[in-house]
């Protein structure tokens, strides 16, 4: 991964502007990544495996938390640490192969690219998969934070400089509240864009299509101001 940089602050009406750059921050699952087929297929192989019945379109309906917090809904907390190391034996192999990038995702990251930026990904995914899925899928980012979600996020995006941070949960919002990041929320997860600007994001988008001319601007707003 690539190297560091610095960060200041000067609120939301120049937008986080950096000096020399600017630094964003991506969800994975859903924002950059369309992870549901493999999603589901895991589910499916430890629903066998286990002998629990798992309804894996309501899981991949819903993506966002931490693995352990969606086993909750189907298992006993006893169970869940041999749940989930069967599932992540099993994600690099039936997983990984199966995601596909969402609209715009590469454009996306070639537009911070374009602009001198660095790219940061912060997801709940562990980072060992959530590294694999972003070099399965030629991403060219400079970190990678796993294991995180919600609020919890915020000391990535904090420590990594990111200006902005984008996701498609509402708790993508609140972890880009807590990483002084401008909050830019997709609508290709479980939220339509009327929940996620009504929960409080910055902005909101259809979808990462959107985003180059977003951050366009958003950069020559910073510059003017």
């Amino acid at each position: 991964m690539r190297g560091g940089g610095d960060r200041i602050t000067c609120g939301l009406p120049c937008f986080g502007m950096l000096r020399g750059m600017h630094s964003v921050g991506f969800d994975l699952d859903m924002t950059l990544a369309d992870t549901r087929a493999g999603i589901a297929a895991v589910y499916d192989e430890l629903s066998l495996r286990i002998g629990v019945p798992i309804d894996s379109a309501a899981v991949v309906a819903r993506l966002g938390p931490p693995l352990e917090l969606e086993l909750a809904n189907w298992l006993p907390a006893d169970e869940i640490p041999a749940a989930a190391a069967i599932f992540r034996s099993l994600y690099p192999s039936i997983a990984v192969p199966a995601t596909t990038p969402l609209p715009g995702a590469r454009e996306a990251v070639a537009a911070v690219r374009r602009a001198g930026g660095r790219i940061v990904v912060v997801t709940g995914k562990n980072a060992g998969d959530a590294v694999r899925t972003v070099e399965f899928l030629g991403l060219d980012v400079d970190e990678v934070a796993g294991s995180v979600f919600g609020a919890a996020k915020g000391p990535a995006l904090a420590a990594f400089g990111a200006a902005a941070y984008v996701g498609d949960h509402v708790a993508d919002i609140e972890a880009a509240r807590a990483g002084g990041a401008v909050s830019v929320a997709v609508a290709t997860g479980p939220y339509r864009a009327g929940e996620l600007r009504e929960y409080g994001a910055d902005v909101v988008l259809g979808d990462l299509t959107e985003f180059a001319g977003w951050f366009d601007g958003w950069r020559s707003a910073a510059a003017v101001g």
